[in-house]
């Protein structure tokens, strides 16, 4: 059998050593006591401080990528619209061009197929009133086309002038909704971005208070070790006194260490109570968000139905008035008067 390493277990193992490596080199440090400084661990706070601005530049350097990146799909997002728009252009102008050339308002008619210039021949001629095939409505027939057309195009016109205050209504709604949902993340930044700087001004404060304690302290100590040393006690020797750690000095750093550790968990709980009260406040924000859109979305479902109501009325309240147009509807009187002839 091939003991076989494995990359991810060589990097692991790796890893372990070199945690295990600086532990040691801490304990080393720490309990030593011509190095040892009590309360603060000042290599631990650099490399918590070089940790925390390698946190931070990488946060920077991911909001710069995905702000490049969203740059970039803008960017592309509006050269598919232009083209999208130019091509629709085009085909409108292409189509437009086609009715002008391909149909003709002589070609859109009935011609005779053995003589397709009949038609232009016969208008051109003088026709005498009473012949067959005689339109004599044909002046009336032309008006109620032409007011029809006109309707019609007032009412195309009425409707999409209905859907440019619609679609403008809906924008400024949405405009107004993201507004104020940047608006609270931002107020949502500001106070965490407020309450790290308290806490880490909180904490420089209390180790430099700590830390002008244990000077304090220390130098009061020295003092009595001195004090004590040029006093003398008979039976006692003055140097091993001196390396000896007084009894109530060992009590006191047992207490402070005490304190450390209780002043710890209480920073770790408050910290988690901030965390709980941010989660809730941004569940909060998300909810009330999804309730905006739900009420924009009925809002918008009550005013399309409001709009189709009110078309459905108007075009009711149109036939009523003129029962004699319908839009698309040819009586059969009309093909009467055409092909009467024998031929």
């Amino acid at each position: 059998m091939f003991n076989v390493e494995l990359i991810s277990e060589r990097v692991a193992r790796e890893s372990l050593e070199r945690r295990r490596q600086r532990e040691a080199e801490r304990r080393e440090r720490i309990f030593n006591e011509k190095f040892r400084i009590i309360g603060v661990d000042k290599k631990a706070l650099d490399l918590q401080l070089q940790e925390k601005k390698r946190r931070e530049e990488e946060a920077k350097r991911e909001q710069n990528t995905y702000n490049a990146d969203m740059h970039q799909y803008n960017k592309a997002a509006c050269l598919i619209q232009r083209g999208q728009e130019k091509e629709k252009r085009v085909m409108e102008k292409a189509t437009a061009t086609f009715w002008h050339q391909n149909q003709q308002p002589q070609n859109r008619r009935e011609f005779d197929l053995n003589d397709p210039d009949n038609l232009r021949k016969t208008d051109a001629q003088m026709v005498l009133p009473g012949l067959v095939g005689e339109d004599p409505e044909k002046k009336s027939r032309l008006q109620r086309q032409r007011e029809q057309l006109r309707d019609w195009l007032i009412q195309q016109q009425d409707e999409q002038e209905e859907d440019r205050l619609q679609q403008k209504m809906e924008e400024l709604n949405y405009d107004q909704s993201r507004i104020e949902m940047e608006n609270t993340a931002l107020e949502l930044q500001n106070l965490e971005m407020e309450r790290r700087k308290a806490a880490t001004i909180a904490t420089t404060n209390y180790n430099l208070a700590r830390i002008e304690e244990k000077c304090n302290q220390e130098r009061e100590r020295r003092d009595e070790d001195c004090a004590r040393s040029t006093v003398g006690v008979p039976g006692l020797s003055p140097s091993n006194d001196r390396r000896r750690a007084a009894p109530e000095t060992q009590q006191e750093i047992i207490q402070f260490q005490q304190g450390q550790i209780e002043e710890k968990k209480r920073i770790e709980l408050e910290k988690k109570r901030e965390e709980e009260n941010y989660d809730r406040i941004r569940l909060d924000s998300a909810r009330k968000a999804l309730l905006m859109e739900r009420q924009q979305a009925r809002l918008n479902k009550q005013l399309r139905r409001h709009l189709d109501s009110t078309n459905t009325e108007l075009v009711q309240t149109h036939l009523q008035q003129k029962p004699d147009l319908k839009r698309g509807h040819i009586e059969d009187i009309f093909f009467s008067k055409f092909n009467t002839c024998s031929r």
